[in-house]
């Protein structure tokens, strides 16, 4: 006797990848995932390759395991791949001490957080509908 299986949350034509407790702030970011919403996934790794931002490397590896996971996992096209999600979580906060003057202490918290990257394949709009919006 076993449970039963787990359905999956996502649709057929969806892939994800998930890191945890990274270490950074989910304001920060918040910041960089903005960057690649909506985007292609070649111009998302693209964007995050030349960002001057320091975890923008940890975010494209993220967005790097999505596609490997779309492409070897659940077959997908990897040319047609858009970034549908990109959520930021809020993870554990270290709280530290700094000693200040006159014997006393202020607190000093360091965020942890989560980021989770949905890929999914997006289909191709027929000729007519093209003709029609240009």
């Amino acid at each position: 006797m076993s449970k039963p299986k787990h359905e999956r949350g996502l649709e057929e034509t969806e892939a994800q990848a998930i890191t945890k407790n990274i270490r950074v702030s989910p304001r920060k970011l918040n910041l960089v995932a903005g960057l690649i919403r909506g985007r292609t996934a070649q111009d998302a790794v693209a964007t995050l390759t030349f960002s001057k931002r320091r975890i923008a490397q940890t975010v494209k590896k993220t967005l790097e395991s999505a596609i490997a996971n779309a492409e070897n996992n659940h077959s997908l096209d990897v040319d047609r791949l858009v970034v549908t999600k990109a959520e930021v979580g809020r993870a554990v906060v270290m709280k530290r001490f700094h000693a200040r003057g006159r014997g006393r202490s202020s607190q000093i918290e360091k965020w942890f957080s989560h980021l989770k990257i949905v890929v999914a394949e997006q289909t191709v709009p027929a000729p007519a509908a093209q003709q029609e919006a240009a």
